[in-house]
């Protein structure tokens, strides 16, 4: 089964091979997508300008559209809306990087705590504060 695309003025026709050896055309309408200067990002807070807004919700809309709750905890700010899966998909790799950064900090700091305790207790024993009656 073959599939080919072709874009027209304000829609997409999709030529669709099935195995019986008939072809189907599949249209699809939409409206004119923004320039990339008029894409919105989703993890910007547009009262405040942060970078850390996140989804509170987030359900399908229809085939093509995403219905999502947002909220800015620095400044409160919060929205729910209507997105194309681009811009749902552009704001899911954001998440993911900055769970990914989460996680990474988390890591260093687990690293340096535990290395901090290693250098007390080292520091204990050296000192003779750790003694036999505290196992």
């Amino acid at each position: 089964m073959g599939t080919e695309d072709r874009k027209r003025d304000g829609h997409t026709v999709k030529r669709v091979a099935l195995p019986d050896g008939k072809t189907i055309e599949v249209v699809y309408f939409h409206e004119d997508r923004p320039s990339p200067s008029q894409l919105r990002e989703l993890h910007l807070c547009p009262a405040c300008d942060s970078t850390l807004v996140y989804p509170v919700h987030w359900s399908e809309a229809d085939e093509l559209n995403w219905e999502v709750a947002l909220r800015c905890p620095d400044c409160e700010w919060s929205e729910t809306g209507t997105f194309d899966q681009e811009t749902v998909e552009r704001f899911d790799e954001e998440l993911d990087r900055g769970t990914d950064e989460l996680v990474d900090d988390l890591k260093r700091l687990i690293y340096a705590n535990m290395e901090e305790e290693i250098d007390r207790f080292c520091d204990a024993l050296g000192n003779d504060h750790v003694l036999p009656e505290d196992f």
